[in-house]
């Protein structure tokens, strides 16, 4: 059970994975997208998402080439939906998620096949505006 514990909390506890995290609270996202958005190579997203899995907070399904991830909706150990819990009631005034939670609009509004082929790009000018726009029912 200690062991299960420690993958649980040393996976939370990276920033990068915690922010991967508050951005799923707004729905399911492919890889594509994460990698868009938080700006980091594939192999680094890809790692993040890995640890996520393991550790129990997070799904994911692939449709076609491409593979989408959500926090997870059952219980794959017993410390998985505590932690989740506790991500989804701190951090939400956290500059960084609010930037991030901008920048999903914008990549949201973008369909994920020209995500892959651009990346960043893709987002255009906006990405660097500093308006502030909610993505989960209007509030971060």
């Amino acid at each position: 059970m200690l062991e299960t514990f420690e993958t649980v909390s040393k996976a939370v506890a990276d920033p990068s994975r915690a922010r991967i995290l508050k951005l799923l609270e707004c729905g399911e996202l492919c890889v594509c997208q994460i990698t868009t958005l938080m700006d980091l190579a594939p192999a680094t997203i890809s790692k993040h998402l890995s640890a996520l899995k393991a550790a129990g907070l997070i799904q994911q399904r692939r449709e076609g080439k491409w593979v989408y991830y959500r926090l997870a909706e059952r219980a794959f150990n017993a410390y998985a939906q505590p932690f989740l819990r506790l991500v989804h009631s701190v951090l939400n005034d956290d500059p960084t998620v609010l930037e991030d939670r901008r920048i999903l609009t914008l990549v949201n509004a973008v369909p994920v096949q020209v995500l892959c082929d651009q990346g960043r790009v893709a987002l255009g000018p906006n990405v660097q505006a500093r308006e502030s726009t909610a993505c989960c029912g209007g509030a971060p």
